[in-house]
């Protein structure tokens, strides 16, 4: 029995102690200066947009990449066959066998001048010409060299290389295109991206950069679980058809894709309001509540979210007492 008893009471004061573990805490309303915010759509967008283009023009023989991929700087986005730079190769190459011959020729006149002049078989004019044809035949053999080089050069230039890291936005070709010299193979958003929004022109004085902005969550949700915190790197001087433009450097848009809106939150200048710990608001059939010190309920419309909790635009006071769960 007195086993029962002290195992009773033992329980009892752990269930005490929990209670008290869990009590809420009592925080007063305050009146506190917060940052107006104003919610606007911003954009992802890469920092630059890089082109492959083709450095020969031809017939694209492949196609090597696709929507979505991922290169890295010199990756091969296409290839290019030129059938007019296989028929100029095969010219030189002959002109090279023919010219090579030719050179040989040449030697074989100079070693059989050059013995003759030494028996004084013939005279020194007919030793300096065949030195002449030599140079002649050995030069045009060198110049031809030089022709093949530029001509192997063009057809290494028909593989179309990605100029920098990305991942491809778009493929406007397909194997069998006739392209040109300079024309784009694909377009390509470097790694990394930006937000860029656009401001009404009465909020323009108050965007500058190095201002943080809060970012929310992914999908354009009204309601926001939590907020990544953004910089704006740019602010650019030119304000289009009433709004003004600037680009906001945010963690984690590797993932986004190209063109992807999103919510974000510019400060817009000061004013106080009544901020309320988050944690005191819970929710009943749509209709958002505060618990009182004395246990009573009251609804009330929050409103943004700041740094300090929730704003409360309407339902409680300065000074009143709410329980924090």
């Amino acid at each position: 029995m007195f086993r029962y008893s002290a195992l009773f009471g033992l329980f009892l004061a752990v269930m005490m102690g929990a209670a008290r573990a869990e009590a809420p805490r009592v925080v007063a309303v305050q009146r506190v200066d917060v940052q107006d915010r104003k919610a606007v759509i911003a954009t992802v967008e890469p920092v630059h947009e890089l082109l492959a283009r083709s450095r020969i023009g031809g017939t694209v023989a492949s196609v090597l990449v696709k929507e979505g991929d991922s290169v890295q700087a010199g990756d091969r986005v296409a290839l290019i066959a030129d059938e007019k730079l296989s028929l100029q190769m095969q010219a030189i190459e002959s002109r090279i066998e023919a010219q090579k011959a030719a050179v040989d020729k040449a030697q074989l006149d100079y070693d059989r001048a050059r013995k003759l002049r030494a028996s004084g078989a013939v005279s020194q004019a007919r030793l300096d010409d065949a030195t002449t044809q030599l140079n002649m035949a050995r030069k045009t053999y060198q110049a031809l060299g030089s022709d093949r080089d530029v001509v192997m050069q063009q057809a290494k230039e028909g593989a179309v290389l990605a100029p920098g890291a990305g991942r491809v936005l778009t493929v406007p070709i397909a194997a069998g295109s006739v392209v040109m010299s300079g024309e784009t193979l694909a377009t390509i958003a470097a790694d990394n991206y930006i937000l860029r929004l656009q401001l009404p022109e009465r909020h323009a004085r108050f965007l500058k950069a190095g201002d943080k902005i809060l970012v929310g969550d992914r999908g354009m949700q009204v309601e926001t679980n939590g907020m990544r915190e953004g910089e704006v790197v740019l602010v650019y001087p030119h304000i289009d058809e009433g709004r003004v433009v600037a680009d906001v450097r945010v963690d984690g848009l590797g993932d986004y894709f190209v063109g992807e809106r999103t919510r974000v939150w510019i400060a817009t200048g000061t004013r106080d309001a009544l901020v309320v710990p988050q944690a005191a608001l819970h929710q009943r059939y749509g209709v958002t509540y505060v618990t009182l010190k004395n246990g009573v309920e009251v609804a009330v419309q929050p409103g943004n979210l700041t740094e300090s909790g929730i704003e409360v635009l309407a339902g409680l006071r300065e000074g009143d007492e709410v329980l924090v769960p």
